[in-house]
């Protein structure tokens, strides 16, 4: 350390020192000594830049290695250029700590109408698809006419009848999917060694 750090550091201690005992009987020379002292390190605070402050904060926190396995180190900062949403902070909450059912209708609805085909597929009678559709519905109608503030309610109700009709044919396309096709034909020796217990 040089000497004009050893000798601030001394002052410093001093003044720590005679701050103490403050009021405890330090002589009126001594305590306008340390009024002198606290003044002329407040004009040195003063002199000291933001952004020179803020320069050695953050220098002195990298060599602290308080910057080193950070979440996103050396990766692109997740929806940086995307367009600005509004529900942004929301919306990253929600996935963040995956929540499920609390927040603006506006949002639930529209997580719930991304996920909707996902959820009537997995139904297994056409009452129940319309049953999930009409409350759905119902749902997106309610939160329209609230007016508790949030965001805006964009969900669009949907069709019973079209969905009932788009459900059928994604339901037929699985189906068909999933038949097994049909083995081709056998020839006599195939079936010769099937016939003595053999496995193909």
């Amino acid at each position: 350390m040089s000497s004009g750090g050893a000798e601030f550091r001394k002052r410093l201690e001093r003044a720590a020192e005679l701050r103490s005992y403050r009021g405890a009987g330090i002589s009126n020379q001594e305590e306008a000594a340390l009024e002198a002292l606290d003044e002329k390190e407040r004009e040195k605070r003063k002199k000291v830049s933001d952004a020179a402050r803020a320069d050695y904060l953050v220098r002195d926190a990298m060599a602290q290695g308080k910057f080193d396995n950070l979440k996103y180190a050396g990766k692109p900062i997740p929806g940086l250029g995307e367009r600005y949403d509004p529900d942004w902070w929301v919306k990253g909450l929600l996935q963040r700590e995956n929540i499920s059912g609390l927040g603006p209708p506006a949002i639930l609805l529209r997580t719930e109408d991304a996920e909707l085909d996902g959820k009537i597929d997995e139904q297994y009678t056409e009452q129940q698809v319309r049953d999930i559709l009409q409350d759905f519905n119902r749902r997106v109608i309610d939160a329209r006419r609230q007016l508790q503030g949030g965001p805006p309610v964009i969900t669009k109700t949907r069709d019973v009848e079209e969905e009932v009709v788009r459900w059928r044919e994604r339901r037929a396309a699985r189906v068909a999917e999933a038949a097994p096709e049909p083995e081709p034909p056998r020839t006599w020796w195939q079936r010769l060694w099937r016939g003595r217990g053999q496995v193909d």
